[in-house]
């Protein structure tokens, strides 16, 4: 008889306040709360996981566990806690001009950026090698690494379309320097274009300490507190990783947050397509959902200074939140940009502080319910107008801009600052904030599903277009499969074509994702 496991627990941990939920194999909510995030974020989610296993009955329902943090995304932007890196190109001689992390702001260089070298290797587009791997200089750059670094990046010419030399790369310093130096290899973290994929490698590199922290944490509380559940964490694509791999590859989780908020507001709301804002306590994210999943950004993105290519959701961030400060200067309102963020329970108006924050003008307006009314009664009347006037400026700018056509979306309004915004905004068909809204990242956690996706060039004038396509389709189902995913649920999410310039025989990028339901992997109980 197998055992009943149809529990899942959610928690993200965002930079003001830590979410768990656990929802039923029906994706109702059982059980919720919303904590503090503490300054050692671990002791945010030890409080948060704990609240809700302890309403509940019988915990070993309990089969899974999703963790979404900001960990990694505050270690780059606050220069803390990172690893110093090696840093190793197999492209010579097609890539000298520019060298690894020429344009990375300098505070950030000199803190991660430890031996950097170019060496012969590489490959064309199509797997033609542009020139022999150069083995004795992976050899010598092992030897000069060795006590000198704490992880090493390897990027190559176009690996994404043959990992040969990266792997070859891989093998050696392991075998100089011992399994204890961990390596990244740039075809397992970013997509074609080679600067921002080595970019986005050495970044993955630099924070394998933080995420083994996290990773570790995440697993000691669930162990501690006697769970046996499968654990994961979620990426910037709105799907799933192992802790496994998020202790290999934690630059995938940098844009996990807000990608949870946005799945979560599309299950609560039971829509696919629209706009969504969440609003938390520093900041909001305006994105846009299509098909269930966060409309990706085309462009490079920068994280903390740092133009990369891995996947990332398509947002715009705004500084308005819960906690953002409401300051008047010659009859001019200011909704932030500064905020007293976690501190929002002790400064904040309602809640006997001195400082006036944009859930003071919620409250004192009526939109919200939080606190202690009364004392908001001290604010003048006009501070309250022309601060919901400027709340409403900010979002109607941000909803512009997202949008691409003029048809009218229905928005969503999630976390814990959606009491907000009250009223209509140009653009919104409706305005909907769905039950539990202020844990709807959570909820976006525990529905992520596992993902696969593949990005390559074919030359049509070899390999027949539908037949590309489809390679491609199996290439990133098999990825989707082999990291867990049911494969009778997978589903294809995107397919993108894309001409090669300057590049002979009519030269496609295809780059093709899907997702699929995380499968159950649980062997059978005995009765």
């Amino acid at each position: 008889m197998k055992e009943m496991k149809d529990l899942r627990l959610g928690v993200d941990v965002g930079g003001t306040n830590t979410d768990a939920v656990v929802v039923d194999g029906n994706g109702h909510i059982i059980v919720e709360t919303k904590t503090a995030t503490t300054p050692d974020p671990i002791d945010g989610i030890i409080d948060a996981i704990t609240t809700v296993i302890d309403q509940i009955d019988d915990t070993s329902r309990l089969g899974k566990a999703m963790l979404g943090t900001t960990h990694p995304t505050n270690a780059i932007i606050r220069r803390r806690d990172l690893d110093r890196v090696g840093v190793l190109r197999l492209a010579a001689p097609s890539s000298l001009g520019v060298r690894p992390s020429a344009n990375w702001p300098e505070d950030l260089r000199d803190l991660v950026i430890g031996r950097s070298q170019i060496i012969e290797g590489g490959f064309e587009y199509d797997g033609t090698p542009i020139a022999p791997l150069d083995e004795d200089a992976i050899r010598r750059f092992a030897g000069e690494c060795a006590g000198d670094v704490s992880a090493v990046a390897v990027s190559c010419a176009f690996s994404p379309a043959c990992t040969d030399h990266e792997l070859q790369a891989a093998a050696i310093i392991e075998a100089e320097c011992g399994a204890d130096l961990p390596v990244s290899l740039s075809h397992t973290v970013g997509s074609l274009g080679m600067l921002e994929r080595e970019n986005a490698t050495i970044l993955n590199a630099s924070l394998l300490t933080v995420a083994r922290r996290v990773v570790n944490g995440f697993r000691d509380t669930l162990a501690d507190l006697g769970l046996d559940v499968e654990s994961f964490l979620t990426q910037n694509d709105g799907t799933l990783m192992t802790v496994e791999e998020a202790d290999r590859y934690p630059v995938l989780t940098v844009g996990s947050g807000p990608t949870n908020s946005m799945r979560g507001a599309c299950a609560l709301a039971g829509l696919t397509d629209a706009l969504v804002i969440d609003v938390g306590g520093t900041s909001a994210d305006i994105g846009i959902l299509v098909n269930g999943f966060p409309r990706e950004s085309t462009a490079a993105v920068e994280v903390g200074g740092v133009r990369t290519n891995f996947r990332m959701p398509d947002l715009l961030v705004r500084a308005l939140g819960g906690g953002s400060r409401v300051s008047s200067n010659g009859g001019e309102v200011q909704v932030g940009p500064e905020s007293v963020g976690f501190r929002l329970t002790t400064e904040a108006v309602v809640f006997g502080g001195s400082t006036v924050t944009a859930t003071d003008v919620a409250v004192a307006a009526g939109h919200a319910d939080i606190g202690d009314r009364a004392r908001t009664r001290q604010l003048p009347k006009d501070t309250v107008r022309r601060g919901l006037e400027r709340i409403h400026a900010i979002v109607e700018e941000g909803v512009d801009r997202m949008k691409t056509s003029a048809e009218p979306l229905p928005l969503i309004l999630v976390g814990g600052g959606a009491a907000l915004i009250d009223g209509n905004i140009p653009g919104a068909s409706k305005i909907i904030v769905p039950e539990h809204a202020d844990v709807a990242n959570a909820v976006g956690a525990t529905i992520a599903k596992i993902s696969g996706e593949t990005d390559r060039v074919f030359s049509y004038e070899k390999t027949d277009r539908a037949d590309a396509i489809e390679t491609a389709k199996q290439e990133a189902s098999h990825l989707a499969v082999a990291a867990g995913a049911a494969a009778n649920t997978i589903e294809v999410l995107e397919v993108e074509e894309l001409p090669v310039a300057y590049v002979p025989g009519g030269s496609v990028r295809v780059r093709v994702k899907v997702a699929g339901n995380l499968a159950d992997t649980r062997a059978a109980t005995p009765p």
